[in-house]
């Protein structure tokens, strides 16, 4: 189904760093959850540059395990999907609509792995960019920690008449964000609905090629360390380090900044051709 014979599998866990046990078990979903999470990039450089982004598993492990470049949720999720495949491990795929406190209906846009394990399911939200440095039990009120970012997931309403699970995330109020009392807002829903290559390659066209996608022009990074969060958003460069107080860190670059941030900010390397092409745009 993912492909998974086709992996260059100790390619992919050399490029994590992941030497350890290669079972289908909870021990291993989380230190390869946590290791892809730390390892690979959110980058939609090829959507912006092309409008156009193969999800081929040859494709797509060339690109973000063969050199310094990350990808989208669709690519994340093609490549680990065909990684637990290969391990032996039980899941499925699912799409989810990315809120981040907004009260309005988005399209499915996101995409997830469901994990089953020992009669348990686990949300292993690993393409998001800023995503969770553990899976989340999928029950009803579960609260995750892992010592810097928080969550909450929560089964309730996601869609007029439609319940499903939402994912929360501690959130200040601000205009235009819905926050719950106590400082949390919703960062994606969604339902347990199987989906399988072929939806994602709807999806994965919609996001690079459509002009209602949030990011089929406009230049979006995320790298994340345990302890911070760096992004930028065509050329504004912004720094989230939770537990610190006031705004983040954030600075508007000039474009001939961008060729090194990419490198030492985000890990990411374009070649000297697409540079330039993405330079023209930043401009």
């Amino acid at each position: 189904m993912w492909n998974g014979d086709a992996l260059d599998l100790d390619a992919y866990l050399a490029h994590l760093g992941h030497e350890g046990d290669r079972t289908p078990s909870l021990a291993t979903l989380r230190a390869l959850h946590r290791a892809h999470v730390l390892s690979m990039r959110w980058e939609n450089v090829e959507a912006v540059l092309r409008k156009y982004r193969p999800l081929d598993l040859d494709s797509v492990q060339a690109k973000m395990v063969g050199t310094a470049r990350g990808g989208t949720c669709f690519e994340h999720v093609t490549l680990y999907a065909a990684v637990l495949e290969r391990l032996g491990f039980s899941f499925f795929v699912v799409q989810g609509r990315v809120r981040m406190g907004s009260t309005r209906i988005r399209p499915e846009t996101h995409a997830m792995v469901i994990v089953e394990l020992e009669g348990r399911r686990w949300l292993s939200d690993i393409g998001f960019g800023a995503s969770p440095l553990e899976p989340i039990e999928l029950a009803d009120a579960t609260d995750s920690d892992d010592g810097v970012w928080a969550y909450r997931l929560r089964r309730q309403e996601v869609s007029p008449g439609e319940t499903g699970w939402a994912l929360h995330q501690p959130a200040a109020p601000r205009e235009g964000i819905e926050t719950s009392d106590d400082g949390w807002m919703v960062r994606h829903t969604f339902t347990l609905h199987r989906q399988y290559p072929v939806d994602l390659q709807v999806a994965n066209h919609y996001g690079a090629s459509s002009p209602h996608s949030a990011f089929s022009d406009r230049l979006y990074l995320q790298r994340l360390h345990p302890d911070r969060l760096h992004s930028l958003d065509n050329r504004l460069l912004t720094t989230v380090r939770p537990g610190v107080p006031g705004p983040p860190e954030s600075r508007e670059l000039v474009a001939a900044e961008v060729p090194e941030v990419l490198a030492e900010v985000f890990g990411v390397e374009l070649s000297a051709q697409d540079m330039e092409l993405l330079l023209a745009k930043l401009v």
